[in-house]
């Protein structure tokens, strides 16, 4: 009967990611197909627009070579209309002088005749018909004006659409995903050297396998790149994969997306419990910092209720010189929980806060850096079942190092209220690292990646990024790989130091 439906069980989960997957792929043909319809109109659009870019500068031209041969004319009409005239002109008054010469033969005193041989001879030397040349000007022919559209015609038969890039193939294999960085490699199908660049595309996701339609981030976009590859570095990875795309760009138009290939960037993602921390902290996601002030509004509502006999709380009374509260000192006493978590809050001089989020598996890094004036802080991991008066590395159940500014400088590993001190320079900023399965915890300066110390242990339940801060405050780094540097110094270390036998106990 178990067995049955634990094989059911498989065959409904089998069912419900390939209806998933289905769905998913549904929703990526319905959107490829509203793309299809909104693309080609646009198309449509754009291929009029050209067109009727075309037919106005035939338009333009057209007219500019009718004003030419109109130009022409009027030229050649003008030069020759003058000419005429002219020849008129000089025709009329040869044609009056012949006249002259003519009646001139009748007369019959010498005198009088001599005379007006005299004159016929001035006139005929003036005269404009003997200067006037009998030769057109301008010709008739118009053929300097004629075109030959032939080798435009055959241009605009072969009007096409643009060459238009193939899709690169992004290649997983060459692709690595390293140090919060990925290099994306690509090629192409086949040669092509108009290409001019390449447009890569991103976007995180929880999602395995195709990228999903609905309820996914935008595609970032990285524009210009001149090679077939790409590194995204400085990522926070805070999501399980991440999805990638290019395409090939001529200096004309951009090719068609490659196949998508999906990218598993898998890292540890906490904040910090606010629920749980102590009420002398402020805390944010990724941040805590000590409020010597916290807590005194939920006092003043528990004294209220004292004088009505439902409670005893003792106030915060005693302070150092400064004004600031000695961990010593401070007594916080019998706090109401505000809104709980699955714990109770940290109290007493557990200046303690937790991730929310437990390990049980796997290796895992985070870092961690403090603010430059913070007196005294912890970082480190805990069982659940930390108590809320215990304080990290005081007992069985939690692994740190403790740095201590306040009366004298100390840094040192704590476990099980034993310490270790560490003969080594504070880091700005600390890198801790986890591996569960193997029961190793190691600091490392975050910078160098120095190791600082190593805890060999077996972890026996799940356990959760802690931090003690007083005076002070610190900040974290989550969604982190483990970086390269770490990994080869874990092999090289084979996950322990010598010098921390002392503090390598095995938990219960």
């Amino acid at each position: 009967m178990d067995s049955q439906k634990e094989a059911l069980q498989r065959i409904i989960s089998t069912l419900a990611n390939k209806n998933d997957e289905i769905q998913n792929f549904i929703d990526t043909l319905n959107q490829t197909l509203k793309g299809v319809q909104e693309n080609s109109s646009n198309i449509l659009s754009e291929l009029d627009e050209e067109f009727d870019s075309l037919y106005s500068i035939l338009d333009e031209v057209k007219e500019s070579m009718i004003n030419s041969i109109k130009q022409e004319q009027a030229r050649k009409s003008q030069e020759l209309q003058s000419q005429l005239s002219q020849c008129n002109n000089a025709l009329e008054n040869s044609e009056e002088l012949l006249e002259f010469a003519t009646r001139s033969l009748d007369i019959k005193e010498p005198e009088e005749f001599s005379k007006a041989a005299r004159q016929i001879k001035d006139r005929v030397t003036m005269a404009s018909a003997f200067r006037l040349s009998l030769k057109p000007k301008v010709s008739d022919s118009m053929t300097h004006l004629m075109v030959d559209f032939s080798q435009e015609r055959q241009i605009l038969q072969t009007l096409k659409f643009l060459p238009v890039p193939k899709a690169p193939e992004i290649d997983p294999v060459e692709c690595l995903v390293a140090d919060n960085s990925v290099t994306v490699a690509w090629r192409m199908p086949e040669e092509d050297n108009k290409i001019d660049h390449f447009i890569l595309e991103y976007r995180k996701t929880n999602f395995d396998g195709l990228p999903r339609v609905k309820d996914e981030r935008c595609w970032e976009i990285i524009d210009n790149i001149k090679g077939t590859e790409y590194t995204l570095s400085g990522l926070k990875f805070d999501s399980k994969y991440m999805n990638f795309r290019v395409r090939a760009c001529n200096r004309a138009v951009a090719g068609e997306y490659s196949d998508p290939v999906t990218l598993e960037t898998k890292a540890l993602n906490f904040s910090l419990d606010n629920s749980s921390s102590h009420l002398n902290l402020r805390v944010e996601d990724t941040c805590v910092e000590w409020d010597p002030t916290g807590g005194k509004g939920q006092e003043s509502k528990i004294k209220g209720k004292e004088n009505k006999g439902s409670a005893h709380v003792t106030s915060l009374k005693k302070h150092t010189r400064s004004g600031t509260p000695s961990p010593k000192r401070t007594s916080i006493g019998s706090r109401p929980p505000a809104v709980r978590g699955s714990r109770d809050r940290f109290t007493g001089e557990s200046y303690t806060v937790l991730g929310d989020t437990a390990i049980e598996s796997g290796q895992h890094y985070w870092e961690v850096k403090a603010q430059k004036d913070c007196k005294s802080y912890s970082v480190g991991v805990a069982y659940k079942t930390l108590g809320k008066f215990d304080q990290l590395g005081k007992t069985n159940t939690s692994w740190c190092i403790h740095v201590n500014n306040w009366l004298q400088n100390t840094f040192a590993a704590k476990h099980n209220n034993k310490v270790k001190a560490l003969d080594v320079t504070v880091p700005e900023r600390i890198g801790v690292f986890c591996d569960f399965d193997g029961g190793q915890l190691s600091f490392y300066d975050a910078n160098s990646k120095q190791l600082l110390y190593s805890f060999k242990t077996k972890f026996t339940q799940p356990v959760l990024p802690g931090f003690m801060v007083w005076c002070g405050g610190l900040s974290l780094n989550t969604g982190m790989q483990v970086p390269s540097a770490v990994r080869t110094l874990q092999k090289s270390e084979n996950g322990m130091t010598g010098s921390a036998s002392s503090l390598n106990n095995i938990t219960q």
